[in-house]
Order: C-alpha cells, then structure tokens, then sequence
C-alpha cells in the first residue's frame, strides 16, 4: 500500500508515525496520563498545529499504528479473490502479523506492553476496536453469501477481531512467542463450523 503513495502522502504518513512512535515512548516513560499533546509535538519535532491537524487527540495518536495496520487488513481483504471469508480474514491477517512481528523491536513492544496495561486507556482501545470491527463487518459482508449475510458478517468479524486481539495481547504478555504462530493457534481455535 505505501508503495503506492505519492512523496506527499508517504511524508504525511512519516509525521503520524512518528507523532505515534513519540506519544506511545512518552507514555512509556511517564505514563499516559501523564503525556500532554505539546510534549508529544515536541518529542517528534513538530508544532501543535501539526499534530493536531493529524489527530484529534493524545489517545488517538497511541493507537495509530493498529488503526492503520487494520486500514491495510480492509484494503487487502478487498483485494482477495472469492474465497471463504474466513480464510480470506485469516490469510490477510497472518501476512500483517508476520510484518508485525517482524518489525517489533524490544523497545517498541515494551512500550506497547506498559499502554495496553494502562486501565485508563481501556475504553479507548475498546472504541478504536469497535470502529476497525465495524469498518471490517462492512468489507467482509459482501462475501458472505445468502439471508442476514449482514449479520452473519458481524459475528464472523467479532469472532475474528476477538482471536486477534487475544493473539496480541498474549504476545505482549509472552514476547517470546511467535505472533503468526499465536494467531494461528487461536484462529483454529474459534473458527467456524459450517
């Protein structure tokens, strides 16, 4: 998908990761509670302006990176050939997730750790997963053939949001273990039947 970005577009994209990649440090450091919006320009080297014109606020910054991986899981599920939908979440899914665990350094994944164990930031990471599971419901609803495919896409969508979720935050508690070898477990764990 960044491949595919103009120099303006991928310079956009440098600034909000590097305004995520400032916060989430922040927050590791002091607490999140403790990170103000100014700090956190000032740590990625920009204006308030700036990092306003990217986010609406310090929460949505700390939870850039999963948002835009999950734009990137819609966008690749929508290129998929017809297959089951299943299959087709799953499959999309591994391929970010090996990219994930690939590119996580040990310093990055202990301040992820110390955000989601944050009991303030619970609702927020509940929202932003809400809004990515709807957004993903809507994507998938298409290849779900017959009556109430709408609501079938639904539950489906939970089911897979819920092995995701499960599968990050046992790696974030587990850094030892393998993320693609985790979700896979747990996707053959939930997965449908019939």
């Amino acid at each position: 998908m960044e491949e595919n970005l103009g120099l303006r577009e991928r310079k956009k994209l440098a600034t909000r990761m590097a305004l995520h990649e400032a916060a989430v440090r922040l927050a590791a450091e002091r607490g999140a509670d403790n990170v103000t919006i100014d700090a956190i320009a000032e740590a990625a080297g920009v204006s308030r302006r700036t990092f306003t014109n990217y986010f609406a606020n310090k929460e949505e910054v700390f939870y850039y990176r999963d948002a835009y991986r999950m734009r990137r899981l819609c966008e690749s599920i929508r290129q998929q050939p017809a297959a089951d939908p299943w299959t087709v979440l799953t499959g999309a899914a591994q391929g970010l997730l090996t990219e994930a665990f690939t590119d996580a350094d040990t310093t990055w994944l202990s301040q992820r750790r110390e955000l989601h164990r944050d009991p303030n930031h619970l609702a927020h990471q509940i929202a932003a997963y809400t809004a990515i599971e709807r957004d993903l419901a809507g994507v998938v609803a298409a290849r779900v053939p017959g009556p109430d495919s709408e609501l079938r896409a639904r539950a489906l969508v939970a089911t897979f949001m819920t092995a995701l979720r499960t599968s990050v935050q046992y790696w974030l508690d587990h850094p030892e273990t393998s993320l693609p070898d985790t979700f896979r477990k747990v996707a053959a764990m939930v997965a449908p039947t019939g």
